[in-house]
């Protein structure tokens, strides 16, 4: 039976060479693969998938570990990550930590990973020391997406979550409003990611940019969901007065609280506006006025970082501009400089000057 190392040695190159002509990988040139591609057809070569992937010690996999898949964003992402990968012959292996313990321990707690994939994407999770101990015994290359789940020595992708709260509020605070509330991350949330921090303190800022001091009243926390913004705005309504808009820290928040002002009573954007950070699939065909940020790019870019250094990057540049770092590929050394993708502000129905009275 012809083996790869067979190949390799008619084509007069390695046997992971012959793994990535097979492949079709943009990493081997023309002349190459037209050798490897001839010697296969000589000896009759049937290629084995695992005998591939494991020429030169690689399994052409790549760990992405996601807090919960049904969440729009992480799912957006995996989706991007996942073209981009099979684009140049890697198969995406998903680890769902879904708030489970157990299931954060197996994936980040021990050396789970170890032979399964050759790099890693970690998406809004930040790790327990003991966690990074047990990422750095590996020597993966990785890279992160969201801010607050950085890991030293790997680049991060992700967007300004401050400067994207402050447009968010601005636009509100241009439109006449000053009792402006906020539906912010639950600090208790089980999935334990940081992004809520950043855009509360954006909202902080761009208040007290126009003289008014954050009102704690009007700051309700809740989870990153249709249900939690709707939880949230009718505890916010129980408060007293109701704001004349609402920031809400995420699409489907913003959703949940213009479900539960509709119930309430009260008209969007007549007497309440409300604006969120996404662009969620959703958001237009519910005129939501949101802060677009480029979630499938951010995958796409990420997948991108980790396809160089495994021999498979030869893909076409990302869609817009970036702020550049510094590519590390291992969880050792100072952390990279983050990669800031772009957001835009949307504006659609769901927002308009507050009433005269």
């Amino acid at each position: 039976m012809t083996k790869i190392d067979d190949v390799a040695r008619l084509a007069g190159v390695s046997t992971a060479t012959v793994s990535r002509a097979l492949r079709g990988l943009p990493t081997v040139s023309a002349a190459t693969r037209r050798r490897v591609l001839a010697a296969a057809e000589q000896l009759q070569y049937a290629v084995s998938p695992s005998a591939s992937r494991l020429a030169g010690g690689r399994t052409a996999t790549v760990a992405v570990i996601v807090p919960r898949i049904t969440r729009w964003f992480f799912g957006t992402v995996v989706e991007a990550v996942e073209e981009t990968l099979h684009e140049s012959g890697y198969d995406l292996l998903l680890y769902n930590l879904g708030g489970r313990e157990r299931t954060r321990q197996r994936v980040l707690g021990t050396a789970n990973l170890h032979k399964r994939v050759d790099a890693v994407i970690l998406v809004a999770t930040p790790l327990r020391r003991a966690e990074l101990a047990a990422l750095t015994v590996l020597d993966l290359p990785g890279v992160t997406i969201s801010s607050g789940s950085e890991v030293p020595g790997w680049p991060c992708v992700r967007i300004d979550d401050v400067a994207a709260a402050r447009t968010a509020t601005r636009h509100l605070l241009d439109l006449g409003h000053r009792r402006i509330a906020h539906l912010s991350g639950d600090p208790d949330d089980e999935l334990a990611f940081t992004t809520h921090l950043d855009r509360r303190r954006g909202y902080q800022e761009a208040l007290r940019s126009a003289g008014i001091e954050p009102d704690p009243c009007l700051d309700v926390e809740s989870q990153f969901t249709i249900d939690g913004g709707e939880q949230a705005t009718i505890e916010l309504l129980a408060r007293g007065e109701p704001p004349t808009a609402i920031f809400a820290a995420c699409d489907e928040m913003a959703m949940g609280a213009m479900s539960a002002l509709r119930d309430a009573g009260l008209r969007v954007p007549q007497d309440v506006s409300v604006i969120g950070i996404d662009d969620h699939d959703l958001a237009g065909m519910l005129g939501l006025t949101t802060i677009a940020q480029p979630a499938a790019e951010q995958g796409r870019l990420a997948a991108r970082i980790l396809l160089d250094p495994l021999g498979g990057g030869d893909l076409p540049p990302p869609a817009g501009p970036v702020v550049p770092g510094p590519r590390g590929v291992g969880p050792a050394g100072p952390s990279a400089a983050p990669l800031i993708l772009p957001t835009r502000l949307v504006v659609r129905d769901s927002t308009a000057p507050p009433r005269a009275d």
